[in-house]
């Protein structure tokens, strides 16, 4: 089954950027969808963006014009997150859509405050 892992996350101050790397191992053949989500303390996990097989990408209003989704190679994934605000500060985990089944990377921090 797939197997996912994030990196890039850390301590920056707003209006500064980031770079989200998602890597996936085993069964790469079968991923059709890649997604972002995040989840701050004391909320639902919410999508953030959202890539296709065919490259198609979606993202929420609230991270619309700064972050870009894109496909690296077949196995990564980048998300670049610019003009980070204080509400961006959250869990992000990695996730994708197979044949099979659905898989989660155990995600990585990303605080944004001064």
């Amino acid at each position: 089954q797939v197997q996912l892992v994030e990196s890039g996350g850390g301590l920056v101050q707003p209006g500064a950027s980031l770079t989200l790397v998602c890597k996936a191992s085993n069964d790469l053949y079968t991923i059709n969808n890649w997604g972002w989500y995040r989840q701050a303390p004391g909320k639902q996990r919410e999508l953030v963006a959202t890539i296709s097989k065919r490259g198609a990408t979606d993202y929420s209003d609230s991270v619309k014009g700064r972050f870009t989704l894109l496909a690296i190679s077949r196995s990564t994934v980048h998300l670049n997150m610019n003009s980070l605000k204080p509400e961006d500060t959250a869990l992000y985990y990695c996730n994708v859509e197979t044949k099979t089944g659905e898989y989660w990377g155990p995600g990585t921090q990303v605080t944004v405050g001064s």
